[in-house]
Formats: C-alpha cells, sequence, structure tokens
C-alpha cells in the first residue's frame, strides 16, 4: 500500500489532488495543531481583473493549542454564500463556469457539520468521486495512532506509515527535506516524492496566476480535461 498523508486542505490546488490520486489511501492529518494562514479554511481564485484573492471559511474562535480537529466554522455567517459570490469573477470568462458552479452547491448542501475537517473532507471526497479518483479517504484521528515516537517533523507520516503497515509514503517535493531515508528504509518503507508538472491553461487574461485552488482548474478545463492533469506530475524515489 502507497499512503499519502495531508492536513485537510479547503479546495486545495491540483498538486494535492495529483498527490491523492497517487497514494492507495489518503490520511486527513487532523490531529496536530491549527496553524493560523494555512490552507485549512482558506483557498485562492483569481480576482476579477487581475491578480488572485482568497475565498475563506470563517471560524469560530479557538485558543493557539486547538487541534484541527477540534476547530468549528464560525455560526451567524452563511460561509458557503462567502464562497460562491467571489466565483462570480468567472461568470463572463470561464467557459465551464456554469458547471463548476453547480457541482461546488451541489457538495457544500452535502455539509452538515460545523467542523472544519467534516466540510473539507466532504469537498474532497465529493470532488474524488467526481474526478474518478478511487484512492481511500480516511482521517488520522478516527485511528489510535501512537505518536510517543514523533522526534522529528518527518517522523509523523513514518509512524503512521508503520502503522498502516504501508510498504510505500509519498509525500509532495516540496518537502523533502523534512524527512529522513534511512529511518524509512530501516522499516521497510519507500519513500517517494511527487512534482507537478507545469501547469498552464488560459485563464483569459495577460498574466497566468498558477497553483490556484482547484476551482480554477475546473473553471477553465472542465470534468474531463481536468482529470487528464491529475496524471500530470513525475515521482521520484527519496
Amino acid at each position: 500500500m502507497t499512503l499519502g498523508i495531508m492536513q485537510p486542505y479547503f479546495f486545495p490546488y491540483i498538486g494535492y489532488w495529483q498527490l491523492i490520486k497517487a497514494a492507495d489511501e489518503f490520511i486527513l492529518f487532523d490531529d496536530v495543531q491549527y496553524i493560523r494562514h494555512g490552507w485549512i479554511n482558506r483557498n485562492r481564485i483569481l480576482k476579477q481583473n487581475e491578480g488572485w484573492t482568497y475565498i475563506t471559511v470563517p471560524l469560530k474562535k479557538h485558543s493557539r493549542e486547538d487541534l484541527i480537529k477540534d476547530i468549528k466554522v464560525s455560526e451567524g455567517l452563511k460561509w458557503q454564500d462567502v464562497l460562491l459570490n467571489p466565483l462570480n469573477n468567472y461568470k463572463k470568462i470561464a467557459p465551464f463556469y456554469m458547471e463548476t458552479v453547480n457541482l461546488i452547491e451541489n457538495i457544500i448542501k452535502k455539509i452538515n457539520n460545523d467542523g472544519i475537517v467534516e466540510v473539507n473532507r466532504v469537498i474532497i471526497t465529493e470532488l474524488c468521486d467526481y474526478l474518478n479518483i478511487n484512492t481511500k479517504i480516511t482521517i488520522s484521528s478516527h485511528y489510535d495512532f501512537n505518536y510517543s515516537n514523533v522526534k522529528d517533523a518527518g517522523d509523523w507520516a513514518l509512524e503512521i506509515s508503520k502503522q498502516r503497515k504501508a510498504k510505500a509514503y509519498i509525500n509532495p517535493i516540496s518537502g523533502k527535506e523534512l524527512f529522513d531515508k534511512e529511518k524509512f528504509n530501516a522499516d521497510n518503507i519507500n519513500i517517494l516524492f511527487l512534482k507537478p508538472k507545469e501547469i498552464v491553461y488560459n485563464q483569459k487574461r495577460k498574466d497566468f496566476e498558477s497553483w490556484l485552488s482547484i476551482i480554477d482548474v475546473l473553471m477553465f478545463n472542465g470534468k474531463e480535461e481536468t482529470a487528464k492533469l491529475l496524471d500530470y506530475y513525475d515521482i521520484t524515489e527519496g
């Protein structure tokens, strides 16, 4: 089994989906501390004229020590509208605008929990189904993982891989320096790194904004072409 592990991101960029597809099981890593200004409750889409802007899910107040699994979405504010309204930026330029908006509306209707992990789990599993990704999606806090041997940043993935009896672990190549190959080899786990190839498509503007949310990819490429782009990467061994 090849295992992938990432924190549960909100409508993440296409490299995240490539990683999911490259794994047999993909674990949403939620029993660690929530870090502000990451990708758990926000992502990027095109601004109306140039550049990019954030789409964000507002969160309830929480302490710095709270784990991702305990973070809740704010009450009294329809975050769904906060998400959908900026998508109007694509209305006049994106060939798959209606198709993508309808997809997102249908996905968020299925969210009936105020936990940010559940919000992202529904988004991720529904989009995997839409893009024909058959990877098993699980959540780390639903397992009884023992983290007592974690000493360094790369040890989290090693300990989870060992306890899931994975034969290989795959990670984005941007995090390669975090991992000690010898530790993985000692437990007969092959460590792999995924590097997305450059992906450029027509955003109907002068300057291409790279690595935006999967929403942007779907807006301009549609379901079939986006599914093809999921295989547009290289894998190297650690």
